[in-house]
């Protein structure tokens, strides 16, 4: 599902010590660069519907650049604050259907 998303200038952003452990650990991602993400998006989002993902509020994800041009694909929750639930550099099969859906 497309969604259009316009990020706020005070977006309050949410990262669980797990998950800044995996993003730092594990996909070589900091946090700034995942703010730089939502401030260099397009706005459009797309919502995760495959049941294993499924969440109360839904999961929603985007690829956009860092202000270095390093690619993220970007995977959150939206509830009064934007909950990262990961970020990492996108494979083909992401970049193809973001781009596919994303129109």
């Amino acid at each position: 599902m497309l969604v259009r998303y316009q990020p706020a200038k005070d977006i309050k952003f949410k990262f669980s010590d797990r998950i800044s452990k995996k993003l730092k650990n594990k996909h070589d991602v900091t946090e700034d660069e995942v703010k730089e993400c939502f401030h260099n998006s397009n706005g459009v989002v797309l919502e995760d519907t495959r049941e294993e993902h499924a969440t109360n509020p839904p999961t929603q994800w985007f690829i956009a650049e860092t202000n270095s041009g390093r690619k993220l694909k970007v995977v959150y929750v939206e509830d009064q604050a934007i909950y990262i639930k990961t970020a990492y550099e996108p494979n083909e099969v992401e970049i193809y259907i973001f781009n596919k859906f994303s129109k």
